[in-house]
């Protein structure tokens, strides 16, 4: 019983969240380090790219949870923090970058397509479900030559084997 209760629980740990944040950085006061994790989950990694400031290992990414702290610790609000950050390293640092104009083409571009695949494909779609069109007299008048033909032939191999 005990074995399987320890291959859950390292099962369990497999799946837990595994978080970058080392124990000497975290606050003493609960309420800004929550503060903190919540920005800091915001701002993305400059060396990984892909991952936040909290989830990642990197020296730069360890460097920005200790500004993000230490300017709580300040008494700054988080969306001073946030703009700290932002005019030090640039807009690309936030994981969710805002909606203004000067990225407006960033948020606009995927509903833009999607719209555009989704007319084309309706279009193709549509376009096979078109009705054929109707033979004309000289194709009517073949076709049934063609099929006339095809039954003589076939009524002659009648007669001959009966």
């Amino acid at each position: 019983m005990n074995r399987i209760l320890i291959i859950f629980m390292l099962f369990l740990c497999c799946f837990s969240p595994a978080y970058a944040v080392d124990p000497s950085e975290v606050l003493s006061d609960p309420v800004l380090e929550q503060r903190a994790r919540s920005i800091s989950s915001g701002l993305r990694c400059l060396v990984c790219q892909n991952q936040s400031i909290d989830d990642s290992d990197a020296d730069l990414a360890k460097d920005l949870r200790i500004v993000v702290r230490e300017r709580l610790v300040a008494g700054d609000s988080d969306t001073q923090v946030v703009d700290f950050v932002v005019s030090r390293y640039g807009e690309f640092v936030l994981l969710k970058p805002t909606f203004a104009g000067h990225n407006l083409v960033l948020w606009l571009t995927a509903p833009i397509l999607f719209v555009i695949g989704a007319l084309a494909l309706f279009s193709v779609l549509r376009s096979k479900k078109t009705k054929p069109t109707a033979l004309s007299p000289q194709e009517e008048a073949k076709l049934a030559r063609l099929l006339g033909e095809g039954d003589d032939e076939h009524e002659k191999g009648q007669r001959t084997k009966g």
